[in-house]
C-alpha cells in the first residue's frame, strides 16, 4: 500500500502554507482597515505572510533533498504560491490604506500573466514536453513577496519618520519592479515555448 500523500513533510508544508494563506485573507476580510491602524493586526498579517513565502523554499529544498517530489507538490506548490500572492495583492488592492502602492490594474496584469502561463504550460506538458520553472518566474516571485511584505510590514512596526518615508518609496518602485518581472517572466515563458514548439515541430 502506497503512502498517502500527507505522509512527507513537504507536501504537509504546502498545506500547511495553504491553510495559513487562507488565515491570512480572514484577518484581512475581518479586519482589513484595522490593519492600517493597529501595529498588532499589522504585525500578524506581517510575520504570517513572512512566514508562509518563506515555507515556500523549504518545503521545496526537503523535496529535493529526500526525493520527495510528488505528482501532488509539483500541483499543489505553485497553486498555493499563486494564491498566497494573488490573494494578498487583491486586497491590497481594495483597502484604503494600501491601495495607493497596489492599483488594481498592475493586479490585473499579474492575474493575466499566471492565467497565461498556466495555459501555456498545460499545452506544453499535454504535448509530452517538460516546462519547468525558469529563473525569470523564481525573480519575479522574490520580488513579489518583498512588494506585499513591505506593503505590510510599514505599518507593522513604529518606524522612525526618515525610514517611513523610505520605505513608502521602496514600496511604489517595488510593486513596479513585480510589474516589470511579472510581464518580462511572462514574456520569457512565451519565447521559450515558441522554441520549444519550433524544435519540436522540426524534428
Amino acid at each position: 500500500m502506497s503512502p498517502g500523500v500527507f505522509a512527507y513533510w513537504p507536501n504537509r508544508i504546502t498545506a500547511l502554507r495553504f491553510v495559513g494563506s487562507l488565515v491570512l485573507f480572514a484577518i484581512l476580510s475581518c479586519w482589513g482597515e484595522r490593519v492600517g491602524e493597529s501595529k498588532f493586526y499589522s504585525g500578524i498579517c506581517f510575520w504570517l505572510f513572512i512566514a508562509i513565502a518563506a515555507t515556500d523554499y523549504l518545503d521545496g529544498y526537503l523535496a529535493r533533498r529526500g526525493n520527495q517530489i510528488t505528482s501532488f507538490g509539483r500541483i499543489a506548490d505553485p497553486f498555493v504560491d499563486k494564491v498566497l500572492i494573488i490573494g494578498a495583492m487583491v486586497y491590497l488592492a481594495v483597502l484604503e490604506w494600501s491601495q495607493h502602492w497596489f492599483p488594481a490594474w498592475v493586479v490585473v496584469v499579474v492575474v493575466a500573466r499566471e492565467f497565461l502561463v498556466t495555459g501555456i504550460r498545460g499545452y506544453v506538458e499535454s504535448q509530452g514536453l517538460a516546462f519547468p520553472a525558469d529563473w525569470f518566474g523564481k525573480i519575479k516571485m522574490i520580488v513579489q513577496c518583498i512588494a506585499i511584505g513591505i506593503a505590510l510590514g510599514i505599518h507593522a512596526f513604529a518606524w522612525p519618520a526618515p525610514l517611513r518615508g523610505f520605505l513608502e518609496v521602496a514600496a511604489y518602485v517595488s510593486v513596479y519592479a513585480t510589474l516589470v518581472t511579472t510581464v518580462g517572466s511572462g514574456t520569457s515563458y512565451v519565447f521559450k515555448t515558441a522554441r520549444m514548439l519550433g524544435k519540436g515541430a522540426a524534428a
